[in-house]
This record gives structure tokens, sequence and C-alpha cells, in this order.
């Protein structure tokens, strides 16, 4: 529980503030503060949804008979009725020789892509596609690697109305098939090759398999991502990128309805075959553009960068960007290669303005004692934005005190489920350490207690109350929708239960105490595992830690599991200085009954550390799908816990 008021740690100054797109759109809307604004923006959501759309010039090809129709159900509301508009055509409304595109790559290349050359290279991936067969409501899949060609077969696909799906090349076979298996593509796009850590990594088996696995593909797009790997030739109706590309002609865009099928996006898949969810083309370009705009600050310009890969939902929020007229900065391959520097020494030559990752990458710069702002010139850098996991108090210190004084630290979070945020960053608000600034405008978040009563400065569930537009369309074959309806509004009818144990601050911040089905419970006490991981990471000696509760004496005791700095041991003295640091800085209730150490810890392709596979392991229960872990090896480490005494 969050007692008093958190300190303020940074706050823009006046003139910044007032020249936020925030502060314009609050002042033309006739507000004078942002929680009345936010007020507004739920109390008459159809009013603000209207005025978003006029704010950011986002152009219907047919104006909405009704902006929100059966406002009483969240799963059943009705957005923009009889709207027509098409993602692609607002990404791609910026013309001329401005950078669209800067793609650098973790051997060093570089490649910049205009606007114009972006539209051309779209309508040629668009025709071949046509050529190909596809058609609105079909579906095309990439295996790639974060490269521009991900970004402009994206747009092609969503141009004419069919549906995008995409995933890492580090994905195995039956990864790959889990995922694209489920919704049928009809072509794929795949690259020969990656490079990651300064290896170079061989997709052509992988992609080999998964076309013989997956009949429904009738092309194959192999892009030539590196030269020195051959275009492989033993995989049935393959063509080179070169090979597959029309003749240029006019890009033509196929106007749809507001909830047409736009992405088909997973679940992390940890407990079973990933989830299929289903964004459609107006709400995910409406939340998005709201977070680039108004909570984010992006501007006609600016670069954005984002450290993600093509399976994780950032790099969807990413290409989002394109419609503001700013320049996305792309980068594939290992975040520490060469000494943790090669993202900040991309930072300094593009001279990045919005600079995101995720909280593990922030602490992991952490520990390693690297202070960027010593090493690289940053001027033109005004945001950072962290998300993946929830941002330790201790890294907010990190970034003012290594990165920049200057800055503002967005802690922001959300999910694939929503493909946007619940709680974000805001330029006119101040920072507070180890906190999101504020609930996303349009957003009713409340934190409800286990009775579902709405709490503030208490732990609870993470729920939105009202209907919101980036909803998922629905699950892939699911008819009626009865596996939706279980994944969000089981707990608390016609309310969207998150799955996140949060808490809401008397000063109107968010603080995310980690996944709600990973929460503790010993003696009845629900404990959130980001509570503990705040202060055992605090320790030089730890580098990470999982904590998870196992059943034990009719009860549930506390195992924290730690992965120490090389050369170091586990004894005694260190336990006792983590139970002490838990103690002295929580409750006795989170101090952990077992502290083990292990040499690593599993996690999702996305950075997350996996709780309830970990708890599965520790019970002697079968992790239904280690495929979809980075490093499902690491389950190993986890084994034949489950009897040993304290």
């Amino acid at each position: 529980m969050t007692m008093g008021s958190n300190p303020i740690i940074w706050e823009a100054d006046v003139l910044r503030r007032r020249e936020s797109a925030m502060h314009r759109f609050m002042t033309q809307q006739g507000f004078a503060d942002y929680a009345a604004l936010h007020q507004w923006s739920i109390d008459e959501s159809p009013a603000f949804w209207e005025a978003l759309c006029e704010f950011c010039e986002i152009r219907f090809d047919r104006p909405a008979r009704s902006v929100l129709a059966r406002p009483e159900n969240i799963m059943d509301a009705g957005w923009f009725d009889g709207a027509k508009l098409n993602f692609a055509a607002h990404l791609l409304r910026h013309s001329g020789d401005a950078a669209a595109l800067v793609f650098c790559g973790e051997n060093g290349a570089r490649r910049e892509i205009s606007r114009d050359e972006l539209r051309t290279s779209v309508s040629r991936v668009a025709a071949a596609l046509r050529t190909a067969g596809v058609a609105s409501g079909d579906r095309v899949a990439g295996y790639l690697p974060n490269c521009p060609e991900a970004v402009i077969a994206m747009l092609a696909t969503t141009s004419m109305g069919a549906v995008w799906s995409s995933c890492s090349p580090d994905f195995g076979t039956s990864g790959v098939v889990d995922r694209f298996g489920q919704i049928e593509p009809k072509v794929l796009f795949a690259a020969n090759a990656y490079f990651y850590n300064g290896k170079v990594c061989d997709s052509r088996a992988t992609i080999a398999e998964v076309v013989a696995a997956i009949p429904s593909i009738v092309q194959t797009v192999i892009i030539p991502f590196i030269d020195s790997v051959p275009r492989t030739t033993n995989i049935d109706n393959a063509l080179a990128w070169d090979e597959f590309l029309a003749a240029e002609t006019k890009l033509e865009f196929t106007s749809v309805d507001f909830n047409h099928p736009l992405y088909i996006v997973y679940s992390s898949g940890t407990t079973g075959v990933p989830k299929c969810i289903v964004h459609g083309h107006g709400g995910t370009l409406l939340q998005q553009t709201k977070e680039h705009v108004l909570h984010t600050g992006l501007t006609a310009g600016d670069k954005l960068f984002y450290f993600t890969t093509c399976g994780w939902m950032m790099w969807n929020w990413l290409v989002c960007g394109l419609g503001t007229g700013a320049t996305l900065v792309l980068f594939d391959g290992a975040p520490f290669y060469r000494d943790g520097n090669i993202l900040w020494d991309i930072a300094e030559r593009e001279e990045i303005a919005i600079f995101g990752t995720s909280a593990r990458y922030l602490s992991a710069l952490q520990k390693m004692g690297f202070r960027p702002k010593e090493r690289f010139s940053l001027p033109k850098l005004r945001a950072v934005l962290s998300t993946g996991s929830p941002l330790a108090p201790e890294s907010f210190d990190y970034v003012y005190d290594a990165i920049g004084d200057d800055l503002q630290l967005a802690s922001i979070s959300g999910g694939t489920d929503i493909l946007s945020c619940f709680a974000l960053g805001n330029p006119m608000l101040p920072v507070r350490r180890g906190e999101l600034q504020c609930k996303g405008l349009g957003m009713a978040m409340e934190i409800f207690d286990e009775a579902g009563n709405p709490v503030i400065g208490e732990s609870g569930e993470l729920v939105c109350t009202r209907p919101f537009p980036s909803t998922p369309v629905g699950f892939w074959n699911d008819p009626g929708g009865a596996r939706y309806r279980a994944a969000y509004f089981e707990r608390y009818p016609g309310v969207w239960a998150h799955g996140d144990f949060a808490e809401l601050t008397h000063d109107g911040g968010v603080i995310i105490h980690g996944r709600s089905d990973a929460v503790l419970n010993p003696g009845g006490v629900r404990i959130g595992t980001a509570e503990i991981y705040r202060q055992v990471e605090k320790l030089d000696e730890i580098v990470e830690s999982i904590a998870i509760g196992q059943n034990w004496d009719d009860d549930v005791r506390v195992v924290l599991f730690v992965v120490l700095r090389e050369g170091l041991v586990l004894d005694d003295s260190l336990r006792d200085r983590i139970r002490l640091t838990i103690r002295e800085n929580t409750t006795p209730r989170h101090v952990p009954q077992r502290i083990i150490s292990v040499p690593d810890i599993p996690r999702t392709r996305s950075g997350k550390i996996v709780e309830l596979a970990v708890r599965s392991v520790v019970h002697g229960e079968t992790v239904k799908n280690s495929e979809s872990l980075a490093n499902p090896e690491a389950l190993a480490h986890f084994r034949g816990h489950a009897e040993l005494e304290s």
C-alpha cells in the first residue's frame, strides 16, 4: 500500500508543458487540468473520440452513423457504426523526401527509406499480393526480423483489407506453426537469415518446415536479409523479394469497416497454444494515435525508436508512428552487442527523440554501471519509454542519473490484448519514482478489491469499466465469443479484467505489482511479485530474480530464485541480507521462506519472465508450450525443488 504522496522527481518546464499536444488538446476542449480532461473523456466518450479524430486529422472515407452504440457492455459495444477507413492510408498520408524508415542492423548496416520510396514499395508489394490471389480478409504472415520489408509488407497487406500477422525469426518451427497454422495465411514473408549477438542465424530450414506444415501458404517470399546466405531452393512456390515485386502502380486503399480485421497477434502461449487475438483498423488507429500524439508528444520530424521484434506488440505500436510524420528507427539484433553501446550509438547518430525499451534492459544497464550520458551526445532525446514488466523505482533513479536529467520517463502498461495502454505517460504531468504517470485518455481504468469495489491506495485487479475502441474484434476461430468472454469478462461481468495486479495512487499515478495470475497468497494475503523484485534487485549481487508461491503444509510459501553476478555464491549471509532487505521495505509476508540460486530465468520472447511456468515445474506439472519461451532450457534449473525442506 502506498502511504502519502510520492515525491516528484521530474517535471517539464512551463513552456514545454504549454507547447505539448496534450495541453493544446486539453485547452481546446475547455479544461484546465488533466484530471478534468480524463473524466470528460470517459463520461462523454463519443465526444472525446470524435474530438481526437479531428485533432489528429484521422479521416474517414465514410462518416459514422453513431460513434458508440450499446455502451452498457464493453464486449458488445459498437464503435463508429457505418464508418469506412483504412489504417495503411493514414500511415502513408505523408509524402516527400524525408525519411520514413531508418534501419540500423547489429552488423553496422544502415538503410534509409523516404516517404515516397515507402509508398512506391508498398504499391509494388500490394500489386504482387493481388496477383498471388490475396483478397480482403485473407491472412498474410511475416516471419521476419525488424526490417523495412516487414513494415512494407504489413502496409501492403492492410492497404487492401487483408490481415497481417507476424512473429520474429528466433521462433522455432513449432512456435511458428502454433501461431500461423491457426490463421491459415495465404502468403508468407520470411528472411533467409538474421544476425544476433555477432552470429548469423540461418532460417531457411525452418521456413521449409513451416511451409510444409501449413498447406494454406500458396506463396513464400524470401527477403535476402543477409547476403552471405543463399536464397533457399527447396521451398515450394518460393520467390525472392525482388522477383515477387510487381511493377510500380498506383496505390489504392480498400475502404473497410471500423472493426474490419487489421492484425492478428498472439498471447504468450506459456499455458497452451497461443490465443489468436484479432484487432481492427479503426480501434488500433485511434488508440495508438492518441498515445503517440497526446501521451508521448510525438510530432512530425521526430525520430521514434523502440527496441522490439516483430513478435511483440510494441512493433505494432511503433509502426503506427508513421501516421504522425515521424521517422521510425528500426533495429534488429542483440541490445547488448558491443558491450551495451549499440543502441546508444544509434540514438546519438540518428538523433532519436523518443527512445523506447524494456524495464529489463534498463535494469541490466544499471547493473552494468553503464552511463550513456557520459559516452554519448543526446541533445534531441526528450523521452524514455519502458514496458514489458514493472519498472523498479531504482531504475527511475538510474535513468535520471545516468541517461539524462531532463527527460520524460514514461513507464507504460497495457498489452497485446488491447494493442495499446491502460496507463502511460503524459508530457504535462510530473514523474514520480516507481509510478506510471496517469490513466490513458478514454480509458475508464480502476482498481478493484476482491469484492469488486474500486479502491485507491490499495492493491487489486486492474479493470476497465466502460467501452474503449481497441478491445479485440475477437479471437480467431471463436464463434460466439466464448473464449474471448472467458478471458476478460468472467470475473466481473461486463467489466474488462486485464490480469494485472496494480494500485492507483492518490496522486493519480499507477503502480503495477505484476500479473494477477502470478500473485502470491501466503496466509491469504495477496502479494504482487514486482514488490519483491524491486527490493531484491537493489542488491549488487543479484542480476535478476523470480518468485513463486509453492503449495506447502496446506498453505502457500514464497520461494525466491535469484541469478547472481558471475563468480558469486549464494550463502547464508547473502540469504539473510535478501530477507532483511525485503522485510525492511515491505512486510514480513513478503519474505521468502526459501531462496535458491539458478543460472538463468525463463522468459517469453518479448523478455517477460514467466512465473506460471516456473511454478508448474516446481510442482512437477508439465509446461504445455515451452516453445513460446526464448530460453526453454532454463526450466530445467527449477526441477527438483518441490520436496526440499526450507
